[in-house]
């Protein structure tokens, strides 16, 4: 890697969450105070937290050390490496998408990004995110793909969830896009009862929870609310239609949508009643109501 490439990877880097990347590697904060962000710190024991992020210029201190920095002095004494080994294992020779700040701009036109190739997910980072977000190796290895892909003369990659035109959902934990074409994800395994989620992440969520729980159910995954009309022809060819959609407006409308068409219709949205979906429901429930609700699922 020359000067001029390891200075832009080293800014690059710079732009990650310092929040968003700690709770990648299992720390959330004790408390918040507007900007600062105060944890047990992750570079030695502690009972009171006395390490701290300011978000808002995206900085850490540790009182314990008397040190702090960026995210990369901090990765280089957490993990016990070079500048070079931490770019190494935070980007994997790609760029990882940094936060996205403006609402508007977490969505990018399919069109625009370039697949390069996919492969077994391994990198680091996003590894993190789906230990975060509960999903389990034999989950995410038997439906995704770490894809590298080109965006405006720049390379990145993400988690891939192939669709049935041979598009890419696209996602880590800042950013998500699709690859052209965009399309619904169907998985037919001669059931009479199909189950729908609006996102793969919730789908991987409830493969995650009903592994070795009986036999498979066929599924459909949206990818988009737009493509329920498009997924019709296929969801009204079983007798029992599950709708694990999320549960804010958008996706409320399209339950109460599809149950004034059909009888075949149900809404299962009820089962993560006081979370936005059914991977929110998986990561933040309490194990012990996940084992009481996940029958229900």
């Amino acid at each position: 890697m020359g000067p001029v490439s390891q200075r832009h990877r080293i800014e690059e880097v710079k732009m990650i969450d310092m929040v968003g990347y700690l709770s990648g590697l299992g720390f959330e904060p004790s408390k918040v105070r507007n900007n600062d962000y105060w944890y047990l710190s992750p570079l030695r024991g502690e009972h009171e937290p006395s390490f701290k992020v300011n978000r808002h210029l995206n900085r850490w201190y540790d009182h314990g050390l008397g040190k702090g920095g960026n995210i990369i002095d901090f990765g280089i004494l957490y993990h016990q490496c070079s500048v070079a080994d931490f770019l190494d294992k935070v980007t994997g020779g790609f760029s990882f998408h940094p936060p996205i700040t403006h609402k508007n701009n977490t969505q990018v036109k399919e069109h625009s990004i370039i697949v390069l190739k996919d492969t077994v997910i391994s990198s680091f980072p996003l590894l993190r995110y789906l230990q975060q977000r509960e999903i389990p190796p034999e989950v995410y290895n038997a439906f995704c793909r770490e894809v590298s892909y080109r965006l405006h003369d720049r390379n990145y990659y993400g988690i891939g969830f192939r669709n049935d035109s041979g598009g890419f959902e696209l996602r880590n934990p800042y950013f998500k896009a699709s690859s052209s074409p965009k399309d619904v994800t169907t998985f037919s395994n001669g059931s009479s009862e199909v189950k729908v989620f609006e996102g793969f992440m919730d789908f991987l969520s409830f493969r995650a929870m009903q592994k070795d729980e009986g036999p498979l159910h066929d599924y459909m995954i949206l990818n988009s609310l737009s493509f329920f009309e498009k997924a019709r022809h296929f969801l009204e060819q079983h007798e029992h239609i599950g709708l694990y959609l999320d549960r804010d407006t958008a996706g409320q409308n399209c339950s109460r949508k599809a149950l004034a068409l059909s009888g075949k219709y149900k809404d299962e949205s009820n089962a993560y009643d006081g979370f936005k979906d059914v991977n929110d429901w998986l990561v933040n429930a309490g194990k012990g109501q996940r084992k009481r609700q996940r029958k229900k699922l």
